[in-house]
């Protein structure tokens, strides 16, 4: 079955939730790969949840370039995957 939440929704479901391994890596990737360019504004969770992973993957979209684009969807598939 198709999770068609939203992102706001999907936030507001991981938020205060652990991201597990597989999202905290991808979490840490993106920080590691676009950061300067993407996410120069946010600072990295060494703890990150679910939420703050999808604002990560959000920012992607919005600040980084076609290259950050199919990064941000494996850490809102990988979010959805977990809730």
């Amino acid at each position: 079955m198709t999770d068609l939440r939203n992102l706001d929704e999907l936030k507001e479901a991981g938020a205060g939730r652990p991201a597990p391994d597989p999202v905290a890596a991808l979490y840490r990737e993106a920080f590691s790969q676009f950061g300067a360019m993407a996410l120069w504004n946010r600072r990295p969770s060494d703890h990150p949840t679910i939420a703050q992973a999808l604002v990560v993957a959000e920012s992607l979209r919005r600040e980084g370039n076609m290259q950050s684009r199919p990064l941000a969807v494996k850490i809102e598939e990988a979010c959805r995957a977990a809730l």
